[in-house]
């Protein structure tokens, strides 16, 4: 080789970053695919995470006993119903969780979900019992005892996961919530191995629920947290190589300096902006035509949940990543009990300003057989805007003013035109978007001879 040749090739690759360089480089893909790929974990674990901060734990009835505040601050809770969440841990073994049956307006509606957010089964008038009650028995990974007759068999691949339930109630007033929070109190969370008396209830309304993601270097801790407690599922394991790139590794402490910790914020900021676009292109096409309303995740996605993911050809975890960047919980058959809407735009195509003034104009007949609910989020953070007086409204909120021919216009934004305060939602300067929630959707909704029109700012 000539000193010519030496010099060219020497030149060649003086260009090519630094070794310190491409570590960097390394550990920030990594990071930006972690944060896609583990969303639903972490979304799930930071709720486990807000429920012992408040002194509950696995395998108790955690519950609000009232609508939430603002101080949910999980992803999209919804403040017109009686929430009841217990986390269940199937470690030492089988879990039961008892529904009771509908007893004339009162009904749970709601599901069993794994770590991952993936339903197992949804139970009340929707699931499983049919509205007649039953016993769940949640199996943990690789159970293979004979269960005990009797039970509806649940088999979880993950060791924990949760249920999402609501106490549903006719009306908003206190005495239809405080008959909601009594028939949820029938429902019942305790191991195989106990007994029923021993469910233990812990209310936490009004306290102070911090679940909204962060975009940072502590999503990498819950997400190590999470590894920590999990079996890896065949369809994940291509992650654990990525995994230890950004130093989360099974049976091994997550430490990270401080050059590593910078580069894992930076990557979760991308990942999070990355996330927010996907977010905003999925509400082409919209859920009615000509009307910027939509469920921004794709079918594949919604059916993924379902299913465990079951298509060999098919695994979405971008659809995934925003479906719980906004939102927790997953239902088996999405549309029986419930179904769901989001605008981020209004009527002439325009973010929705928290400065200014909107109407949302709800026709008569809306096809449901429980209630419908429109919502005012943060549009940062996905979580209910804080400190607000209230987040929403809805066809049983005590007091709202219905027009002459039934329908109902709600107004979100920063004022409220006068003698209309009962149809109002607040929204103290933020920008915000609206989700639209339907339970018990019929099938005019369905076949979209009820159409629900945009939001139209007021001038």
């Amino acid at each position: 080789m000539t000193a010519t040749t030496v010099v060219a090739e020497t030149a060649r690759y003086s260009d090519l970053p630094s070794s310190e360089e491409l570590t960097s480089r390394n550990i920030q893909r990594g990071a930006v695919e972690a944060v896609v790929w583990g969303m639903p974990a972490v979304n799930f674990e930071l709720m486990l995470q807000a429920a012992i901060a408040n002194g509950g734990a696995a395998n108790q009835m955690l519950y609000w006993s009232r609508p939430v505040n603002w101080k949910d601050q999980a992803l999209t809770p919804n403040p017109s119903t009686i929430y009841f969440n217990p986390f269940y841990d199937t470690t030492k073994g089988p879990v039961v969780l008892e529904i009771p049956p509908v007893e004339g307006d009162s009904s749970i509606t709601g599901s069993i979900d794994d770590a991952w957010q993936c339903a197992l089964e949804d139970v009340g008038p929707a699931g499983v019992d049919q509205g007649k009650g039953g016993k769940y028995l949640i199996t943990p990974p690789g159970y293979n005892e004979t269960p005990p007759g009797g039970y509806i068999v649940v088999p979880s691949d993950t060791f924990q996961g949760f249920a999402i339930l609501r106490s549903n109630f006719k009306s908003g007033s206190d005495a239809d919530i405080a008959g909601a929070v009594a028939y949820g109190k029938r429902m019942k969370i305790y191991p195989l191995s106990g007994n029923a008396n021993q469910t233990v209830y812990v209310d936490v309304y009004d306290k102070m629920f911090e679940a909204t993601i962060p975009y940072d270097v502590r999503f990498f801790e819950s997400l190590n947290r999470f590894v920590q407690a999990e079996p890896w599922l065949t369809r994940d394991k291509v992650m654990i190589d990525s995994l230890k790139t950004v130093g989360i590794a099974k049976g091994k402490p997550f430490t990270a300096d401080a050059k590593t910790r910078s580069t894992l914020d930076e990557a979760a900021r991308v990942a999070g902006a990355s996330i927010d676009k996907w977010y905003e292109r999925g509400f082409s096409p919209p859920f009615f035509e000509g009307t910027h309303w939509a469920l921004p995740v794709p079918k594949e996605t919604i059916e993924g949940l379902s299913t465990m993911f079951a298509d060999p050809n098919n695994y979405p975890i971008e659809g995934r990543a925003v479906y719980f960047s906004v939102a927790y919980f997953s239902a088996k058959h999405l549309g029986a009990g419930q179904f769901y809407l989001l605008a981020i735009d209004d009527k002439s195509g325009q973010p929705f300003d928290g400065k200014k003034t909107y109407r949302l104009h709800v026709p008569p007949n809306a096809p449901v057989k429980l209630y419908w609910s429109a919502t005012a989020y943060d549009r940062k953070t996905h979580a209910l805007i804080r400190e607000t007086s209230r987040s929403s409204r809805a066809s049983n909120s005590a007091g709202m003013q219905q027009n002459a021919d039934g329908s109902l216009d709600v107004f979100v934004g920063a004022r409220t035109p006068a003698g209309m305060e009962s149809n109002w939602v607040p929204t103290n300067g933020h920008d915000f978007e609206i989700l639209f929630r339907l339970y018990g959707p019929e099938k005019a909704f369905f076949d979209k001879t009820w159409i629900l029109p945009d939001v139209e700012e007021m001038k």
